[in-house]
């Protein structure tokens, strides 16, 4: 749903973000990080493709006049509309969409994934894509590539239900080509994955340039969430598959690739791309904007701020202040941020978990506040227990405030951090409650480690540093010569589809 706003300025530099369930219609982190970046390049004109769930998602930010235009596309609304392609165009749509099944489940026909990509962007521009994703052509297309021989799947035996559930997970994860794609200036993917099917079909219709961010490793992220997913393996060995060969491709097309962090680069040079065209860019924050917290609160307490999500792991920090309390009975865990729809189920376990170890009384939820560093100042010491983290806004908003920090060794964390906190392994509160307990009981250290903080954020995290490297980026990338792009040597397998196992959202 196109959300209008003013007309463009002539001589403008033009840049369109494409985003997944983040910005203009959520809140959080890399939705922050957008608006900062939008904000503080009045000079340049912004449309943004976003990447909804339904399409009925309000706009929540207050988006400036230079945004252009807002275009929204539903993974899971209304199917888009169109008719199955016919003669000639349905055998090339049918030869192309099988070249790309066999790339995702053949790993020595991995090469045909790029082509037969680009020719199904070409059919949803059309309008036919969608539909012939829907028609049972599709799916006898991918029974019979399952039932190829030398391509059994061995950990089971695809069936018929396998075979409808992967297709229409496919079908929604390819809605985005459908998308008007840009035709001129930069094409901005704020992560991986399906965000950025619009970018690649404006690079090769158009010869857009795409900039690349990865706040997390959005691979990553799939291989964790599909642990879970309540899918057969033979429909998790497609959809991996998918966003596997996805992330080669867009590593390898991208002009830039701007990971939040190092830790992201490594996955990113594993997945093929060229490390010269790797420049890491952290997040930053308004050291005046998140100044010195003041005063410790009286009643000891540890304070966390973000989105109650299972990546948050919110249930080893409970387990870890459970260990905490039994050493000091009157602490408190104060619990900031909004629960996403969709995830109420996990606030609830996270709930009912508190109230199972006898903590309800001193463990509160306590949503979104209208001021996040009064979540920062709540805490005499702030917690991050994530699984998995680019280089997370929490932790540097609290670092600019001044508190001390115990956060899980995920992602750009420790390079967020350096000595100015505690760093401990994801998934275990015996050394999260340790590290919390260490700094509880020293007032001395967790001053000084949060002036330290704060210093470092200044030195090296500040907004203005980011959106200046960014607006230099944006004016550089339409001047590159890009052919060489689509020459690059095939990427790298990033992990064995094995590896992996969620929904298609993570």
């Amino acid at each position: 749903m196109p959300v209008p706003h003013v007309a463009r300025r002539p001589g403008a530099t033009r840049v369109t973000l494409l985003t997944e369930g983040t910005y203009p219609h959520s809140h959080g982190g890399v939705s922050v990080w957008c608006d900062q970046l939008v904000q503080g390049m009045p000079d340049l004109d912004f449309d943004i493709i976003a990447v909804t769930g339904t399409g009925r998602e309000p706009v929540v930010w207050d988006l400036p006049a230079h945004v252009s235009r807002v275009l929204s596309v539903p993974m899971w609304g209304d199917p888009p509309q169109g008719r199955p392609p016919r003669g000639r165009a349905r055998n090339q749509l049918t030869a192309a969409y099988e070249q790309f099944l066999t790339a995702l489940l053949d790993p020595h026909a991995e090469p045909g994934f790029a082509p037969a990509l680009y020719a199904m962007a070409r059919a949803a521009a059309d309008g036919t894509l969608s539909a012939f994703l829907r028609s049972d052509r599709a799916i006898a297309l991918l029974t019979a590539v399952w039932n190829r021989p030398g391509l059994a799947v061995r950990e089971a035996r695809p069936t018929l239900h396998d075979a409808l559930t992967a297709t229409a997970l496919l079908e929604h994860a390819l809605r985005p080509l459908a998308a008007p794609r840009p035709e001129n200036g930069v094409a901005h993917a704020v992560s991986g994955g399906v965000a950025v099917l619009p970018g690649l079909a404006a690079l090769e219709r158009h010869g857009v340039p795409l900039l690349l961010t990865e706040h997390g490793v959005y691979l990553r992220e799939r291989y964790l969430g599909y642990r879970t997913a309540p899918y057969r393996w033979p429909v998790k060995a497609v959809v991996l598959g998918f966003f596997r060969l996805l992330a080669e491709e867009t590593y390898r097309r991208a002009a830039l690739i701007t990971p939040g962090n190092r830790y992201n680069r490594l996955w990113e040079e594993q997945g093929g791309a060229d490390p010269e065209s790797i420049r890491t860019v952290y997040n930053g924050v308004d050291p005046a904007a998140f100044p010195p917290a003041g005063p410790e609160p009286d009643t000891l307490t540890l304070s966390w701020a973000g989105r109650v999500d299972p990546i948050k792991d919110l249930e080893t920090l409970i387990r870890a202040f459970a260990l905490v309390r039994a050493r000091l009975p009157d602490v408190r865990l104060r619990l900031f941020g909004g629960t996403p729809r969709g995830g109420e189920g996990y606030r609830e376990r996270c709930e009912a978990l508190a109230a199972e170890l006898g903590h309800a009384d001193a463990v509160t939820f306590e949503g979104r506040v209208d001021d996040i560093k009064d979540a920062y100042a709540a805490g005499n010491v702030v917690m991050l227990s994530s699984i998995s983290e680019g280089f997370p806004f929490t932790l540097i908003e609290a670092m600019s405030c001044g508190r001390a920090t115990v956060s899980t060794d995920v992602g750009g964390v420790r390079e967020a951090v350096g000595d100015t906190g505690l760093v401990v392994p994801p998934r275990d509160p015996e050394a999260m409650a340790a590290a919390a307990l260490e700094l509880l009981g020293d007032s001395a250290r967790r001053r000084s480690m949060g002036e330290a903080a704060r210093l470092r954020v200044i030195e090296q995290f500040t907004l203005r540093q980011t959106i200046d490297t960014f607006r230099s980026i944006y004016q550089e990338l339409p001047t590159l010569d890009r052919r060489s792009r689509t020459a690059q040597a095939p990427a790298r397998t990033l992990a064995p589809v094995g590896t992996g196992t969620g929904s298609l959202a993570g």
